[in-house]
């Protein structure tokens, strides 16, 4: 059994404080030497230890959880909005201090709807933006080259970009005020003599969890200690942004590609007032991290100062707190090579265990998906007893292999194609390959992924 609501109260009065009156207030736990009243707000400094894995005995001060998730993104709330769904308990420890809705949008097909439909959530979000009705495709010096329209070639689609911090705040707002901790940072490992994870905390809390569920992003630390590598570097990154009209935004709701030598761009409208816009560009190593939006900016600009205005301006109208860049990598989880993606009573999902490049739009979805067939089979195993926790899990990752491992190599070599620089083969590429012969189609087959309601 999870902690009760009292015991739930007083753990987040140890690290994070909730009020009921106002569920959004979270303070930090003080390290100070003078001893600090739960209700009085003060800042932490915390020391960053390597995460490691032992043998432990349990102690019995440890607070015991049925199922921990670590990680606030989407994989991790939906996979807590899921189990809850069908009466099973978590508690979600996020080391952020809120949740982390920085960062644009991400587009959503319609396997990315049918599992937000099955957690609840799907109503929420789709009156908030707009549909996408098709894609149209251009080169830098703004000639069109090909359109579609999504529903000429599968009426049941439905495309849609969605904000990040909108996704994550409708998903944590299914969920119960105590369900997730902030500023809870784990920093060790550790396995107990019953099999049971034990998982310490950066501010000396330790907790004992039955199931463990890492959802901790790209560079999950429990990825690495199951034996992941890094991911990998794809030779490309990306500037991202969110551009703001706050008289309205001008744009027809299709996708524009716009296709370069060596650099590709794209924007889509969001919403009545937001465009989201990327660039992704060569590059022969992820370069030093920047975080100045003035540089980021101009970099951007810098990139595709002769290509349409449209673009251009996105760019100028993009606020500060939205412009980011990243480094493209993934995984490719190769059969009878590639670790497990689960350990006893521990598994992981989305981009902690399948980090993918965003060329096909598929890694958001593919998270909620892992949610949603994760969820079926823990409660195989939790509420009808008819398999073991270990069989529930290793269910989870024998069916979901088959569906990650071809859509990140897809993802992976539609990148490399589109990134071409060589002028010959951009030239092939833009009078013939995209004009006569792409079909939208088998671009869109992927999103084709069918499953049972919850």
């Amino acid at each position: 059994m999870a902690l009760s609501s009292s015991n739930l109260l007083l753990v987040k009065s140890q690290n994070s404080l909730y009020s009921s009156s106002n569920p959004t207030i979270y303070f930090k736990r003080s390290t100070s030497s003078v001893p600090q009243q739960p209700w009085l707000p003060a800042e932490t400094r915390v020391r960053v230890r390597p995460i490691s894995l032992s043998i432990i005995n349990a102690r019995t001060d440890d607070r015991k959880e049925d199922i921990v998730i670590i990680g606030a993104g989407i994989a991790g709330l939906a996979t807590a909005v899921s189990l809850q769904r069908l009466g099973i308990r978590t508690l979600v420890l996020e080391q952020a201090e809120s949740l982390r809705t920085g960062g644009t949008s991400l587009t959503l097909f319609k396997n990315g709807w049918k599992a937000l439909d099955a957690i609840g959530v799907g109503n929420d979000l789709r009156t908030q933006f707009l549909e996408i009705q098709g894609m149209v495709v251009k080169s830098e010096d703004g000639r069109e080259l090909r359109s579609f329209r999504f529903k000429d070639e599968d009426e049941s689609q439905e495309v849609r970009a969605v904000e990040r911090r909108v996704l994550l705040e409708t998903l944590a707002s299914k969920l119960p005020p105590d369900a997730i901790s902030f500023s809870s940072k784990l920093a060790n490992i550790e396995r107990s003599e019953n099999g049971e994870t034990m998982l310490e905390l950066e501010d000396g809390i330790r907790i004992s969890a039955k199931i463990l569920i890492a959802c901790d992003g790209v560079r999950s630390p429990v990825a690495k200690w199951m034996g992941f590598p890094e991911p990998n570097y794809v030779g490309h990154c990306a500037f991202r942004g969110l551009a703001y009209f706050p008289q309205g935004q001008p744009f027809e709701p299709k996708v524009n590609y716009i296709y370069g030598r060596g650099v590709r761009a794209g924007y889509v409208p969001v919403s009545e007032t937001k465009v989201y816009w990327f660039i992704c560009y060569n590059s022969s190593s992820p370069g030093p991290k920047v975080t100045d939006p003035s540089i980021l900016r101009q970099q951007a600009e810098q990139l595709v100062r002769n290509w349409p205005t449209d673009l251009i301006n996105l760019i100028k109208l993009t606020p500060d707190n939205t412009i980011i860049r990243s480094s493209l990598v993934d995984r490719w989880l190769w059969p009878s090579i590639s670790p497990p993606a689960s350990t006893g009573s521990i598994v992981l999902v989305g981009d902690a265990w399948h980090p993918m490049t965003p060329n096909l739009g598929q890694g958001g979805c593919c998270a909620l998906e892992d949610s949603i067939v994760l969820t079926k089979k823990l409660t195989e195993a939790i509420k009808y007893k008819r398999i073991s926790v270990e069989d529930a899990l290793k269910a989870y990752e024998t069916e979901r292999w088959p569906r990650i491992f071809p859509l990140t190599l897809r993802a992976y070599l539609v990148g490399a194609l589109l990134q071409w620089d060589n002028p010959v083969i951009c030239s092939l590429r833009d009078n013939i390959i995209v004009p006569k012969l792409v079909r939208l189609g088998p671009i869109l087959e992927h999103t084709n992924f069918e499953f049972e309601p919850l």
